[in-house]
């Protein structure tokens, strides 16, 4: 079964994207990326959080059994995507995001060791540059994920982000990494990507008051995927991602349900 849907996933990718690099069927193993949404899940302090609500689960008057629910949630938490319309005006909204934009090459860059020793740590241009100099220019259409290690920590909100309180006055005790407005520019000035990802609760650290590294990624409209799962089970390079959010109508954001083939 995992094989035939890694055949599939790659027959997708490589019709949307016309990329030349395949796996084999009986080379590749699925690897999933996204945390699972409940109750536990992390979201921004003052975002309403995952709630799924059961409407029936039970025996029917027709004799059989039934179950269905409903759930609620704000666009941007857990495994999601941020639309550029998130903090660029006119930019791109998530069911207007392009195929080719969730789909490529994963480029993984650990900075784990920094990272787990410093919560306010920041991608510079020079993890950049060292990542390339081991493993060669980062490919054109690849999907930049940031490893920090900070997905170790999931779903402990102490952990994860620096404090496990709620509300507006927990905004300010945020610390986690993230991406510098520097690493960021220097990507788009530098490089052309599909996308950007992180293992942590947002794209900008935790103490970021202006949200650069956001504005700068979707002024070109690049999606951002954040609160990214299982990093450390990709290699460097060479595996495919795809990322493929809710499809919400004029939505900033949405859940997201991310997976790599990674070439065995």
């Amino acid at each position: 079964m995992k094989k035939k849907a890694a055949l599939l996933l790659i027959l997708l990718l490589v019709l949307s994207t016309g990329c030349q690099k395949t796996i084999s069927l009986f080379e590749g193993r699925l690897v999933d990326l996204t945390h699972d949404f409940s109750a536990d899940t992390v979201y921004w302090p003052t975002s309403e959080t995952f709630e799924l609500v059961t409407v029936f689960r039970g025996q029917t008057k027709g004799g059989f059994y039934y179950e269905a629910n409903k759930f609620s949630a704000s666009e941007h938490g857990g495994t999601h995507i941020d639309a550029p319309s998130h903090f660029v005006r006119g930019m791109t909204r998530v069911d207007e995001i392009p195929l080719e934009r969730l789909m490529g090459e994963a480029v993984i860059v650990d900075v784990s060791v920094k990272a787990l020793t410093n919560p306010d740590y920041q991608v510079s241009s020079g993890d950049f540059l060292a990542w390339e100099l081991e493993h060669g220019t980062i490919p054109e259409g690849a999907i930049v994920l940031l490893r920090t290690g900070y997905g170790r920590h999931w779903p402990d909100r102490q952990k994860y982000m620096g404090t496990a309180e709620r509300g507006a006055g927990a905004v300010a005790k945020l610390h986690f990494p993230g991406l510098s407005p520097e690493g960021a520019r220097w990507l788009v000035e530098n490089r052309r990507i599909s996308a950007v990802g992180v293992d942590t609760l947002s794209i900008d650290y935790g103490q970021s008051k202006l949200f650069e590294s956001h504005r700068i990624l979707f002024k070109e409209n690049i999606p951002v995927f954040e609160n990214v799962a299982n990093l450390e089970e990709l290699p460097a390079k060479g595996a495919l991602v795809i990322a493929l959010p809710m499809k919400i109508k004029g939505g900033s954001g949405g859940p997201l349900r991310i997976v790599a083939i990674v070439p065995e």
